[in-house]
């Protein structure tokens, strides 16, 4: 049991510091909503990948590799999700700021709890995670340990090492938080980003595996 572990953590680790959606998620909350937001997305993709890894390992992902219907549903639904969430963000990167003299603390644009949900949506309704344990847990099964509970346990890994890449992120975001807190920046990021996930959301909705 060991032995897979470790080995299913190379390939995740990999896999992790591949720049991707749930990175420019994270690094845009850092940037835009501080620590707290940060680490809520970052934990609310590392919920996701939890869901996903328990229902590969019950075999509920295996439904949508079997199942053309169920993925396109899901392939569907989660570039919806995207699509919009990227316009939001490019309707903030283009809206004028109000006057710093109105700013209060009921300003803030999202809670903890939103930040979290935006990291779990997001993760959980991208096909391609489900796709990706559903095609990579049988090889890190040992016999004789039970499915569900190695799954969890592989997927247990694969959200430690997504933290501490999540960590570094937003470290380093808070170590350049003068230049990062201008709102010409912050602009830029909300602006990159949103058209990153309105990318995404348009290349899930027009790819078929």
């Amino acid at each position: 049991m060991l032995h897979a572990l470790l080995s299913f953590a190379v390939v995740a680790g990999l896999l992790t510091l591949v720049p991707g959606l749930d990175t420019a998620l994270v690094l845009r909350a850092a940037v835009g909503r501080g620590r707290r937001q940060a680490f809520a997305t970052a934990l609310g993709v590392g919920s996701g990948t939890l869901v996903w890894g328990a229902a590969a390992a019950a075999g509920v992902s295996a439904l949508l590799t079997a199942s053309e219907v169920a993925y396109t549903l899901l392939r569907i639904a989660g570039a919806i999700y995207l699509v919009w969430m990227g316009i939001g963000m490019l309707r903030q990167a283009f809206r004028r700021p109000p006057p710093t003299d109105t700013l209060t603390p009921d300003d803030a644009p999202r809670t903890v709890f939103a930040s979290w949900a935006k990291g779990f949506g997001t993760n959980l309704l991208n096909p391609k995670v489900g796709v990706f344990y559903v095609a990579m847990l049988p090889q890190f099964l040992p016999p004789g340990v039970p499915h569900l509970v190695m799954g969890c346990a592989l997927a247990v890994v694969h959200n430690i090492e997504g933290m501490v890449w999540f960590t570094m992120i937003i470290c380093a975001a808070g170590a350049a938080k003068a230049w990062l807190d201008r709102d010409r920046v912050r602009r830029a990021m909300d602006a990159i980003t949103g058209t990153v996930v309105v990318a995404f959301g348009l290349k899930l909705a027009t790819t078929q595996r």
